[in-house]
């Protein structure tokens, strides 16, 4: 159930009420795709750095350790000690995106799996299934990623199967959400616009879609190579189509800026790998641009990663520090980025949401984006 705060221009400020807790919205979700933040990232570090929502992944769950298996131990939620709400992706941009050969028909989609080679076929029943068993609280309906560039005919007929997959899903939650021992019986469904940058493919598509009264709307398919100003246009024609009063989605973007972008758009949902993959690789996101702390200028710097910045990691260590770390391949250094990194965008969202409140979000934005522009390496 989402309630609309207030609006400031068309950045929304809202609450999404589910039944593992309420998520302020707009609001940033942590990628932990096989129930794990990526660098050591603890679910009690979590707590500490402002995550509201964590979001992993079906296909890479079914594949190990085993839907079925997680069931067994109580839910995704009982497996990884988490009690706030998780988003589960369908699965299907995987299947697009790793899948070597794969077979789309009609039923679904025939795949080998990355791991270990084996058969497996996916289609929107048995995403739903494996969702049912993870016991999410946001199940993804499962969709077509259609490759970028795509011709026009390609486009729609790939969103075409796309809407009729999204009925098959919404029919078969309603039946796994009434079963006895169905875990999660309040798991919610979000459908995914695709259409490429076709604008009018994208905007009947929404208007399609949103007649199925769903409990949220996601913009799938960007990101994928397209410019900045091509993903910023198509997030300006579908939004206004998609109904006001559910939840917007912009999936797996993206960088602050992009954000920032995205909010003023009307997107309330963002998740993206960027904070962890660069955390990872010894950069850390600043209110002043990205750093590089394997620079050597900062061999003596004692100084926190950002001044005045409120994480853990801020609080008690030094640049100087993290850089050894790094040179000396301590997986601590990694894990103290990756949790800086996260608190930077939970907090960033924070920020936004009290920016739109107080009708402001506008110079927020600005002055934002200047900060960025300086880059400190």
């Amino acid at each position: 159930m989402y309630k609309l705060i207030c609006k400031d221009g068309n950045a929304k400020r809202g609450e999404f009420h589910t039944v593992h807790g309420t998520i302020q919205t707009p609001v940033f979700m942590n990628v932990g795709t096989v129930a794990a933040i990526k660098g050591a990232v603890s679910t009690m570090d979590l707590q500490d750095i402002k995550t509201q929502v964590e979001l992993s992944n079906t296909y890479h769950l079914h594949v190990r350790p085993g839907d079925e298996v997680i069931k067994k131990l109580g839910g995704l939620h009982k497996f990884m000690v988490w009690d706030k709400p998780i988003l589960t992706d369908s699965g299907g941009f995987q299947v697009f995106s790793l899948a070597g050969l794969r077979k789309i028909k009609e039923e679904g989609v025939y795949f080998n799996s990355h791991i270990d080679g084996r058969k497996i076929f996916m289609g929107p029943e048995e995403s739903m299934r494996i969702q049912s068993n993870l016991a999410s609280t946001i199940a993804m309906a499962f969709d077509e990623c259609p490759p970028h560039p795509a011709t026009r005919q390609y486009m729609q007929d790939s969103v075409d199967r796309t809407t009729r997959w999204l009925k098959r899903c919404q029919a078969e939650m309603k039946r796994l959400n009434s079963l006895e021992d169905t875990i999660n019986k309040n798991q919610m469904l979000f459908g995914i616009n695709q259409g490429g940058t076709f604008s009018d493919i994208r905007i009947e598509h929404a208007k399609v879609i949103s007649e199925l009264n769903l409990d949220g709307y996601a913009i799938g398919g960007l990101a994928v190579g397209e410019s900045h100003e091509e993903m910023y246009r198509i997030i300006e024609d579908v939004v206004p189509y998609l109904p006001e009063a559910k939840p917007t989605y912009l999936m797996g973007v993206g960088t602050p800026a992009n954000i920032l972008e995205a909010v003023e758009r009307g997107v309330d949902f963002f998740d993206c790998v960027y904070p962890a993959r660069n955390g990872r690789h010894g950069h850390a996101y600043t209110n002043h641009g990205k750093m590089n702390l394997l620079n050597a200028k900062y061999e003596l710097d004692d100084r926190p990663i950002e001044e005045g910045c409120q994480c853990p990691v801020c609080k008690h260590y030094s640049r100087a520090y993290i850089r050894h770390l790094l040179k000396a391949k301590e997986m601590l250094g990694l894990r103290l980025l990756v949790t800086h990194n996260l608190y930077f965008y939970n907090n960033m969202m924070e920020e936004i949401r009290d920016a739109i409140e107080h009708q402001n979000f506008k110079e927020y934005k600005r002055k934002k984006l200047e900060g960025f522009a300086m880059g400190e390496d």
